[in-house]
């Protein structure tokens, strides 16, 4: 009996100690929601499958995923947008790109007005096209929902890729929400909203994706450049010098299985594209050269 009872407690403790082990290798990743739809859920599933180690999947968007993982507080963050220069509380952010993201202009589904121009958007967010009538549309005001500050993923790159100016405010905004989420429901309700999100976002909600300059954000389109709102998706470490369980995790994700995953759940992987790049480079440059570039940035 008691030779029973010492086996099953060794077993009982050999079976805490290797929960207590697996418990040791598991993640916690925090972020941008939009990284989050584009591969993160998918990735952390077939990582799991793979290996048994769980990624935790936490919101906050695309600063706190950034700052966070600066800080040490979580193992990986997620981010649409890259490094603020400057900015003490990210000094210490490690990016990594993983996949490529467009920007998305989306309006209710009601709405019959299915394109607008660069110069369009521009000007509904400097408050200079007013009414739908505008753009084809019925004769009824347009409703521009902005996300608050100038610092979340979508915000930062909006002002970077349309008006290169990281400063730019938005005078045609009629509503300002707190995040991506209650935008992007929003315009599902609103007959008259327009606004901009991710397209790995976008793809989720009952919204109509207005093409841009005739050509719709998708996967093609944002792989060959022809889509100009392209930006990276990024995971987030603190320094280059992460554990080597953060780094078997971004192995993983850059890794061929990890590019079918990211492929399957329909973003672009960061290795497919990688002229995108130099082609990005070339349009700051070229703003930079026009005097266009404010890199002014608000840190509230």
């Amino acid at each position: 009996m008691f030779k029973l009872f010492a086996l099953g407690g060794l077993a009982g403790l050999l079976s805490i100690a290797s929960v207590s082990q697996a418990a040791e290798k598991d993640m916690v990743w925090a972020g941008c929601g939009i990284t989050k739809k584009a591969f993160m859920a998918e990735l952390a599933k077939a990582y799991e499958k793979k290996t048994g180690i769980k990624v935790a999947l936490n919101g906050g968007g695309a600063t706190k995923g950034i700052r966070d993982a600066a800080d040490g507080k979580i193992d990986i963050g997620g981010a649409c947008r890259p490094v603020i220069d400057g900015e003490a509380e990210e000094r210490n952010a490690y990016q990594v790109p993983v996949a490529w993201d467009a920007l998305a202009v989306i309006a209710n589904p009601q709405n019959p007005v299915q394109s607008i121009t660069t110069q369009q958007l521009r000007d509904i967010y400097l408050g200079k096209i007013k009414n739908w009538s505008e753009l084809g549309g019925p004769n009824a005001p347009i409703e521009l929902y902005v996300r608050r500050g100038k610092i979340s993923g979508v915000g930062r790159t909006l002002r970077a890729l349309v008006f290169a100016n990281y400063d730019q405010e938005f005078p045609g905004a009629k509503f300002v929400v707190k995040s991506t989420g209650p935008l992007e429901k929003a315009i599902e309700e609103n007959p008259l909203a327009i606004g901009t999100t991710g397209i790995a976002s976008a793809k989720r909600r009952k919204v109509k994706i207005l093409a841009l300059n005739g050509k719709e954000p998708s996967y093609e389109n944002i792989k060959n450049g022809s889509y100009l709102l392209y930006r990276p998706l990024y995971l987030v470490t603190k320094g280059n010098s992460a554990d080597q369980k953060v780094k078997d995790f971004i192995t993983f994700a850059l890794s061929r299985e990890g590019r079918d995953v990211i492929r399957r759940a329909g973003s672009v992987p960061y290795a497919d594209a990688i002229g995108l790049v130099m082609k990005q480079v070339e349009q700051y440059d070229s703003a930079t050269d026009r005097g266009l570039f404010n890199t002014v940035a608000d840190t509230k």
